[in-house]
């Protein structure tokens, strides 16, 4: 199991790099930076994170879906997201979306908004989750919940 996600997180990792090489050359906007504090960023970012992650693990078990409407309901709660909270942090939801620009462009102030409060938001929705939904949702199939 953790081999799986080292290697998935690797694979999206380096997928990521390229794309943030494409945009070296374009201004420094396309970099995920907060227009207020970090801290407001910070917190909006984890909230984000929580709800986009909590839509995942309602409409999903496993590697199926429930119903035939979940990709709808999960591409949604991002296209709402980025519209009323990207002009605030970016709304990033996503650590390999900025960690790739910034290394790229070497920059890396307020990168530690973006890589700590979706790790953050998504285990806040995993407990969410465990609280709202029965008792296969959000379990490993190899533990016992």
């Amino acid at each position: 199991m953790r081999d799986t996600m080292l290697g998935s997180w690797l694979k999206r990792f380096s997928q990521s790099l390229p794309a943030g090489a494409c945009r070296h050359r374009a201004p420094a906007r396309v970099r995920t930076l907060p227009s207020g504090s970090a801290w407001q960023s910070f917190a909006l970012e984890i909230v984000l994170t929580l709800f986009l992650m909590f839509v995942v693990l309602s409409v999903s078990t496993g590697a199926k879906e429930k119903g035939v409407m979940a990709g709808v309901a999960v591409g949604s709660v991002i296209a709402l997201e980025a519209l009323f909270a990207g002009p605030i942090s970016g709304a990033s939801m996503n650590p390999a979306r900025s960690l790739a620009p910034a290394l790229v462009a070497g920059k890396f102030d307020c990168l530690w908004v973006y890589l700590s409060a979706p790790f953050l938001g998504a285990g806040l929705s995993v407990i969410a989750c465990r609280c709202v939904h029965e008792k296969p949702c959000c379990c490993v199939a190899a533990l016992e919940c």
